[in-house]
């Protein structure tokens, strides 16, 4: 597969506040379940065909949030017949639309347009932000998530996720004899593509922090290892052939060196790879120990891993060269698959307990653990690269296993859509411009 990208893609800020609004328009998402936000989008005038599309996605973005109520459009009195104009703000308060989002998509010669937008807020009735984005009319469903990037930015406070994309494993068959493949699309579903063809089994998939390259444990050959996939040249390559099953891979922040867990001998040991001169290190070295599912911090400083060395399968940081080992969870049961947010505040991961499976969080040093799902199965958490949301997988008895995302806060559950069953996700970091 080859990823798709912005050719010469040129960001230009338009219009930027002149003067302060007399009323901040943004939406509290400290709350546990903010009301969300009545926001008017309207088509890009220009080419109707195409900006309508364009501010579909937008506005499915922005609705699968939780924070914002996208108003239909037979609601709308103004009919917004010039992007670039300045709206008649009365209407659209009398439709309760605190936000406006209005805009153009030009075409540029050849397979070229531009695409400009208008964050308005109509309360102050002014502008609140604007851009403009050069590229491929091919790329017009990207421009739609950078939008809503923008708009969500703007009016929380904090980064947009939507421009992302998120590996899973597919799968089909029957419950004994399942195949399963890699897959990879738009963190809304959209692009879906397959990677792999289901002859070989594979498990584990995760991002490079410049979304170019996967890690994955995959059971071709005689011995399940793991390999490192590029995606733009489909080329794939073990990362050696150890002494035992190698699995459970993660990039460290900057992608330079890899952990994995490597079992042999009634032993499953953390082991560091520097991915540039192929040197390992052995991290953890306790007989008899499973210590796996490592997880960098966000600096690169500390890892997160699951061992059962106290007894049961509990949750431990230690720093990156492997010293100063601590237990971090107390909790009743075992935990598992834990992974550090990009923001570095709070650390996901996997509760077995009661017989049932919880998606959790926690502060790194152990405190201030909650639960944001429950289902018979549900497992695996991968974080969106703002921190603000989790992808993890949900099963029920029969096999049926989805994807699901949820608020740090506990709210706005959601499917994700894909073709078949879904398991192991690993949401990607931005997309590079």
């Amino acid at each position: 597969m080859r990823l798709v990208q912005f050719a010469s893609l040129a960001l230009t800020t338009v219009l930027l506040l002149a003067a302060p609004a007399r009323a901040e328009l943004k939406i509290d998402i400290t709350q546990g379940n903010p009301q969300p936000m009545p926001i008017a989008i309207t088509p890009l005038t220009g080419d109707p065909g195409l900006g309508t599309q364009i501010m579909e996605v937008v506005a499915a973005d922005l609705e699968r949030s939780g924070l914002f109520r996208p108003i239909a459009s037979a609601a709308f009195i103004e009919r917004i017949v010039n992007g670039d104009a300045v709206p008649r703000f009365a209407d659209w308060r009398q439709i309760n639309a605190q936000a406006l989002v209005t805009g153009t998509v030009t075409a540029q010669g050849g397979d070229k347009i531009r695409v400009s937008f208008r964050l308005w807020d109509t309360l102050a009735e002014q502008q609140v932000a604007g851009k403009e984005y050069n590229t491929f009319g091919r790329n017009w469903r990207r421009v739609g998530h950078l939008i809503a990037d923008e708009i969500y930015k703007r009016l929380t406070g904090e980064m947009g996720y939507f421009d992302s994309r998120i590996v899973y494993v597919a799968e089909s068959g029957p419950v004994n004899k399942r195949v399963k493949r890699l897959a990879i699309m738009d963190q809304d579903g959209a692009n879906h593509k397959y990677l792999t063809d289901g002859r070989s089994l594979v498990l584990t998939p995760r991002f490079s922090p410049n979304t170019q390259q996967i890690l994955y444990m995959s059971y071709s050959g005689q011995q399940p290892r793991v390999f490192l996939r590029d995606l733009q040249t489909g080329r794939e390559e073990s990362l050696g052939r150890f002494d035992g099953m190698s699995f459970a891979p993660r990039f460290n922040h900057n992608g330079t060196k890899m952990l994995m867990s490597i079992a042999s001998g009634g032993t499953t040991s953390i082991h560091e790879m520097d991915l540039r001169s192929r040197q390992m290190r052995r991290l953890t070295n306790q007989p008899g120990v499973i210590d796996t599912s490592p997880s960098y911090s966000p600096d690169g400083t500390q890892i997160v891993f699951n061992s059962d060395r106290g007894g049961s399968q509990q949750l431990y940081v230690m720093d990156a060269n492997g010293g100063n080992i601590q237990r971090i969870s107390y909790g009743q049961g075992n935990y598992a698959t834990p992974v550090w947010s990009p923001r570095g505040d709070l650390i996901a991961f996997t509760r077995m307990s009661g017989g049932q499976f919880y998606i959790g969080v926690m502060r790194p040093d152990g405190s201030g653990e909650r639960m944001l799902a429950q289902a018979w199965l549900a497992e695996g958490p991968s974080w969106a690269p703002n921190g603000r949301v989790i992808v993890f997988n949900r099963g029920a008895p029969g096999g049926l296993t989805r994807l699901y995302s949820v608020d740090i806060t506990g709210y706005n559950i959601r499917e994700l859509p894909t073709p078949t069953d879904a398991s192991d996700p690993a949401w990607s970091p931005l997309l590079p411009m």
